[in-house]
């Protein structure tokens, strides 16, 4: 008989698992599942351009992000973290796609740029391979991918890891135009995530109601020309820690 529920790592890893058989996006056995998404580096896909978020570069360009040490979740192909790091952050970018992870590199040295990409589930890395505080977190894509339950988790590493008075920058589904609207619990009953979960912005406000509000808006569409990533169907949001 199997007893090993002891602590609320546990619980988490338990729910982790209704998920995991279907490898869904974001768990650690998706890493295969997004190599495979980037393994056509052609494909027309608008975050394979090189190009930074728009909402990122309003920030920085308003001072409301000033230059420190940055972590990128989810980072892709790195077109943030080398936005960031050619700005002169200590940037760490994280992902669980070890093609994401290479084309990142290569375009580090392309660029000529320092990033510290790192491969794996934010979560595991957090406990062995994240080291102190952050004056920006910034997550582009990765938090409309967690499972309801990893909020917690994902709540713990912004409280364990983003300095006073630093930024948290984040771009996620938007309610009514792209992401499940399904209600938390009935991810649990089919076991899949629907390729992502869409949030209102009082849902956010709420998730995030420990840091203060700078900025929430709808993500600016960009034309194909334009220098910058922009999509109308997500929310771009920054949020401060108090000093």
């Amino acid at each position: 008989m199997d007893r090993t529920i002891c602590t609320t790592e546990d619980v988490l890893q338990l729910l982790d698992k209704l998920f995991a058989p279907q490898a869904d996006r974001w768990t650690a056995d998706a890493g295969s599942w997004w190599d495979g998404f980037y393994a056509d580096r052609s494909k027309p896909v608008p975050f394979f351009a090189a190009k930074p978020d728009e909402s990122l570069v309003s920030y920085l360009d308003r001072g409301l992000v000033t230059e420190g040490r940055a972590l990128d979740l989810g980072c892709g192909p790195g077109r943030n973290a080398l936005h960031l790091a050619s700005l002169g952050f200590e940037v760490d970018a994280v992902d669980l796609s070890a093609a994401a992870i290479t084309w990142g590199r290569e375009r580090a040295h392309e660029a000529g740029v320092d990033v510290r990409f790192l491969c794996g589930d934010v979560f595991s890395l957090a406990a062995t391979e994240l080291t102190g505080t952050y004056d920006l977190i910034y997550d582009s894509g990765c938090f409309h991918h967690l499972p309801p339950h990893r909020r917690v988790s994902y709540l713990a590493l912004l409280d364990q890891h983003l300095a006073p008075g630093g930024r948290f920058g984040i771009a996620c589904f938007a309610d009514g135009s792209m992401g499940s609207r399904l209600p938390d619990v009935e991810f649990y009953r089919q076991g899949r995530l629907d390729g992502g979960l869409a949030y209102t912005a009082e849902s956010l406000r709420r998730i995030f109601s420990d840091l203060t509000e700078i900025e929430l808006r709808r993500m600016r569409d960009e034309p194909p020309e334009s220098d910058r990533f922009g999509e109308p169907f997500l929310w771009t949001g920054l949020f401060g820690r108090d000093g």
